[in-house]
Order: structure tokens, then C-alpha cells, then sequence
């Protein structure tokens, strides 16, 4: 008798920690065929993109090969974009897979199943506002990074060769989120280390940053004293933060606030998120207004037991009438709970309930501070955090990620590795 086949799609931090998990305890013994499929041959953490865009990370160092990982952790990986789901034959079906110059490589595939895991991810919601697909950039894949930070590169030598006319690189960012208050803090940071590679005009004056918010206070899905302290420490960086101001389009040349214009050379959009388009007529799965495919408790979707959803891209109700948010540490819980309710389902045992933990929020102002809260309902309550504690515990919640793929020993290992190369390598990716 074939083993079960389980296939999973996305390799984000809740699809590849999950695919990990069940190849140590299935696909070693045999007890079931793990696949994971994705679209990048490369993972990197999602909430270091902004650490990509800015040069501050190096991604081609902090990143984690597909192919090779599944090689040593007991499952298959596929390259793949999930373009159609065939529910009546349980098979999945892939985009046609060409390379650079078009040429096809991999004609259309059907792949099949006896159980999915959807961990597909978010991409950006910009809410049909007219000119912002066309001009700004949105940090949602390693690609869109990458572009920002060579836009950045070539921003900089201009700003730093004496016949440009421009005095000032402005840069504006739509969204007081994590993302959005996180990137502007390492911009600044990364615009003080150039200075030793040659950059010398590039002074922290130079730099005009604008963090645009349309709801009244930046980071809303935090507890206010969270975002008071946040708001602080970018003030004293310089950064514009213009909160209940409305983005009505961008062009070229920058943002329309309503009738003021804001001038900018590079926009970023991170302003919300939903999941793919494609998942509304996914196989007539259920959705809410955001795409994200409804689920039962046990992470389940509601018309399909066979087809589980974790992290971005599900829509999980809360008992207040919420959802669960889209954050790593909810990506986190979902592949453990997945993980024991799949090998739950090959032993013919029934399926438990998910219950969201909130362990507290974290926001990180590279070196200029990182503030936040721990533990959340684990203690009734939220307890602040900040300064040097907060800093080691936001590190921590990567290290864990890193523990949950590699294991204690090889963590350490890549850990000690980081702190030389901080030593040995420049501190900011410059090509």
C-alpha cells in the first residue's frame, strides 16, 4: 500500500516549518510521502524584508535553499505556482514553468494528494487606489525587496554625485504597520553606515522620510503605549509621520494627499494586506473579503476536511468576532497544530481545535531601540518591554524560527557564523 501523500503548498515561515516537522516525523519513517511546493527556489523569513530592502541583510547569506533543505530534513520540494486545484481527482494543478528568456522548462503538471496544506501567504492590498500598482513598491517577496533596494543603490550614488541636481532623497511610505515603521527606522540606519563606503553626502539631513497613516495613530493593530513609544523614537530620527491622511493616488513623481502632492523618488506601499486574487475561485473553497479561505477550528476548510490552511491566506475566526492575525507567530502555531492533527488523521484519531495564543508584539528600530510587549494573554495581560530586553527577545522570535527548521545545534552554529560575518563582511550590501 502507497504511503499518504501530503502536499504542501508555499514555503513560507508556517509552510516550510511544517513540511520540515512531518519530514523528521513521517517521511524518515516512511509513514508518508512529504512534498512541498513553491514558486522561489530560496526562503527567507518575511519579516526581514525589510532588512533586504535596505542592504542591511544580506539575503544571499540568511536565506535557506529549498532543494537542499528538504534533501536533509526527509521530504520532496518542487518549484511551482499553484494555478488550479482539481478536488474531484485530489490533484493540484502548476503553472508552466519557463526560464529567463521565456523558453519553457516544465510543461502544465497535475500533482496529487490524499491531504493539502494551502500556506500560500499575503501579497499587498492597495485597494484599487488609482497609480499605486504602477509607482510604488510593496515589500511582500524577497523580488520586491531586492528591486527596492537597487532602486536605493542607484538613489544614493545619484544623491552622492556632485552634478545631480537634487538636495534631498525623499522617500515616502504608505502604512504605519510593522512593516512601514520598521523600514523607515532601518533606512535611517542604513544611510549612516554608507558614509564608510564612500557615500559621504549621504548626511542624515539628506534623508526625507515621510511614514503616511490613515488611521489616527501608526502601528493600530498594537496597544497604544506601544505606539506612542514607537512614534517617539521616530521623531527624534526625523522621520515626517503624518497620521489620518488619506493617500487618493500616486504618479511618478509622488503622493496625492488629497489636494497636496508629496513629492517622493521612491514609494512603498504597506498599507494592508489580503490573500491572492486567485483564491477566490479557488475550487469553490469559501472566502472572506480579504481571500482568505475560510477554516474550521481544526484548520480545516469548511467544505473541503481534506485541505487544511495555515498562516496568511486563512480566514480564521476568533471568538470576538476577529480573526486571527496575519503575523508570524500565527504561521508559527498553525504549522504545529497541522503537524499533530495530520498525524492525528493517519492514525484515525480525531481532530483538535486551534486556539490563537497572542504571545505579545515586537517592533524593531534597528539600532535606535526596538519596543514592544510579551506574553499577551498568556498572562491576562500585555507587559512593555524596551531598549536592550526587547531588542534580545525580537532576535529571539527569528532564532526560534531558525530552531524550528535546523534544529538547537546548527542555530547556534549559524548564530556564531552572523557574528563574524558582521566582522568580516561590510555591514551593508552594496551590489
Amino acid at each position: 500500500m502507497a504511503s499518504p501523500r501530503i502536499l504542501i503548498i508555499g514555503g513560507g515561515a508556517g509552510g516550510l516549518e511544517l513540511a520540515t516537522r512531518l519530514g523528521k516525523q513521517l517521511g524518515r519513517k516512511n509513514r508518508a510521502q512529504i512534498t512541498l511546493i513553491d514558486r522561489n527556489s530560496t526562503h527567507i523569513w518575511k519579516p526581514l524584508l525589510h532588512e533586504v530592502a535596505t542592504g542591511t541583510l544580506d539575503v544571499d547569506i540568511d536565506q535557506v535553499t529549498y532543494r537542499a533543505h528538504a534533501s536533509s530534513h526527509y521530504f520532496e520540494f518542487q518549484l511551482g505556482s499553484l494555478i488550479g486545484l482539481d478536488r474531484e481527482s485530489r490533484e493540484v494543478i502548476l503553472a508552466p514553468l519557463t526560464d529567463e528568456a521565456g523558453e519553457e522548462v516544465l510543461s502544465e503538471r497535475r500533482i496529487g494528494y490524499d491531504y493539502l496544506v494551502l500556506a500560500i501567504g499575503s501579497i499587498s492590498n492597495h485597494f484599487n487606489t488609482p497609480g499605486i500598482q504602477e509607482n510604488c513598491i510593496f515589500l511582500d517577496s524577497p523580488e520586491q525587496a531586492k528591486r527596492f533596494h537597487r532602486r536605493l543603490l542607484e538613489a544614493y550614488i545619484k544623491l552622492n554625485s556632485p552634478k545631480h541636481p537634487k538636495e534631498n532623497l525623499n522617500i515616502a511610505i504608505v502604512g504605519a504597520g510593522a512593516t512601514g515603521v520598521e523600514l523607515s527606522a532601518e533606512l535611517h540606519h542604513a544611510a549612516r553606515e554608507l558614509n564608510q563606503y564612500g557615500f559621504t553626502e549621504m548626511r542624515r539631513d539628506r534623508l526625507k522620510i515621510t511614514v503616511v497613516e490613515a488611521g489616527p495613530r501608526i502601528l493600530p493593530a498594537l496597544p497604544e503605549r506601544i505606539a506612542a513609544a514607537a512614534h517617539k523614537e521616530l521623531t527624534k530620527l526625523g522621520v515626517d509621520v503624518r497620521v489620518a491622511t488619506k493617500v487618493t493616488s500616486a504618479n511618478e513623481n509622488g503622493l496625492m494627499l488629497g489636494d497636496e502632492e508629496l513629492p517622493a523618488d521612491l514609494m512603498v506601499w504597506a498599507a494592508g494586506i489580503k490573500a491572492p486574487d486567485f483564491l477566490k475561485d479557488l475550487a469553490g473553497l469559501e472566502n472572506n473579503r480579504l481571500n482568505q479561505l475560510l477554516v474550521l477550528p481544526t484548520l480545516q476548510t469548511t467544505r473541503d476536511s481534506q485541505i487544511y490552511v495555515i498562516g496568511d491566506c486563512a480566514g480564521c475566526p476568533l471568538p470576538d468576532n476577529k480573526w486571527v492575525p496575519p503575523r508570524a507567530q500565527s504561521a508559527h502555531q498553525m504549522a504545529d497544530h497541522v503537524a499533530k492533527n495530520l498525524i492525528a488523521a493517519l492514525e484515525g484519531k480525531p481532530q483538535s481545535s486551534y486556539l490563537y495564543r497572542d504571545h505579545g508584539s515586537l517592533i524593531s528600530l534597528s539600532r535606535f531601540g526596538t519596543v514592544g510587549s510579551l506574553m499577551g494573554n498568556l498572562v491576562g495581560g500585555a507587559m512593555m518591554i524596551e531598549g536592550r530586553i526587547a531588542r534580545m527577545a525580537y532576535i529571539s522570535l527569528y532564532r526560534m524560527h531558525q530552531v524550528a527548521l535546523h534544529g538547537w545545534f546548527r542555530t547556534i552554529m549559524i548564530s556564531v557564523i552572523g557574528r563574524i560575518n558582521k566582522i568580516i563582511r561590510p555591514r551593508l550590501k552594496l551590489h
